[in-house]
């Protein structure tokens, strides 16, 4: 068995077409399909049914599949890990919520970096895209809005709870209120975040269990952007207390009854984890974050 078999095997099975892995891999079919027949007698397994134009799964090959990619992903890791292990300047790749950028968490990779000689780059992603990304590979691990089902699916350390407020400015009606309940909301112009962020898909649950429909005039992801907007008085915006940089100008108002989001890190159940990433998990762990709540 070898690297390339395993290769050949997954992308017909990912395609469930000989010619389409072919041209993926830029190789011959007569040359993937020796390759499937070899492991077959190899190891004494059906896995893969030939039909009329037509190419399918076996249950023993489906169990197969399955390991093959495991194997291929943690050869691609190692491959990573060990091409740069001597100048150990491999990133460390990071997936971050836009309006996080304002916040504490560049600080406290750059305090990493300095810490650890280990390379950082920041991706800025809502936390419901870079779940994705976590899950095909493409990020080592993401700071995320916690609130979502399948927490449980990913290796996850909590590090703050951040208030949900209505942000409204000064000269917005609402501005002197101490709480708003979603009644209160019914008609009103509202700003929210890109539909990729969790805090979108909880202001509109919040909007269907009151049986209200949102009149959203915006969706962005760029702070500025969303309290320039605001600021114009004939609108508000939904967002996390710690955003609000100017109460002067603005009013964070609470919701009634009091809702907050879970913030902290994801990474990936199963499957090998890089020195780099392990040292961050244990940097995030002893960090102090007490300045920043």
């Amino acid at each position: 068995m070898t690297l390339h078999q395993l290769e050949y095997f997954c992308s017909v099975c990912r395609y469930q077409s000989i010619s389409r892995a072919a041209e993926e891999l830029f190789v011959s079919q007569p040359t993937i399909s020796v390759s499937i027949r070899d492991l077959e007698k190899e190891f004494h397994l059906k896995l893969l049914n030939h039909q009329k134009n037509r190419i399918s799964i076996t249950s023993e090959g489906q169990l197969f599949y399955e390991r093959a990619e495991q194997l291929l992903r943690e050869s691609r890791e190692m491959h990573t890990e060990f091409s740069d292990l001597a100048r150990n300047r491999a990133p460390l790749k990071i997936g971050i919520p836009p309006v996080m950028s304002t916040l504490f968490f560049p600080r406290v990779t750059r305090s990493f970096q300095s810490m650890h000689d280990i390379p950082v780059q920041l991706f800025e992603y809502g936390s419901v895209r870079a779940r994705a990304m976590v899950d095909n590979d493409r990020l080592d691990l993401a700071l995320v809005n916690m609130d979502f089902p399948n927490i449980e699916s990913y290796h996850n350390y909590e590090i703050m709870r951040e208030t949900i407020t209505y942000c409204v400015s000064r000269t917005h009606p609402y501005f002197r209120e101490k709480a708003v309940t979603m009644e209160m909301l019914k008609g009103e112009k509202i700003i929210l975040f890109n539909t990729d962020s969790v805090l979108n898909r909880i202001i509109h649950a919040k909007y269907d269990a009151a049986g209200l429909r949102p009149d959203v005039l915006m969706y962005s992801s760029q702070l500025y952007t969303i309290l320039n907007m605001v600021r114009g008085g004939d609108c508000g915006a939904f967002l996390y207390a710690s955003l609000i940089i100017n109460p002067v100008d603005f009013s964070a108002i609470p919701l009634s009854p009091a809702s907050s989001s879970r913030f902290g890190i994801i990474w990936k159940k199963g499957g090998f984890i890089p020195h780099r990433l392990s040292r961050f998990i244990e940097f995030i762990r002893g960090y102090d974050m007490s300045p920043y709540l």
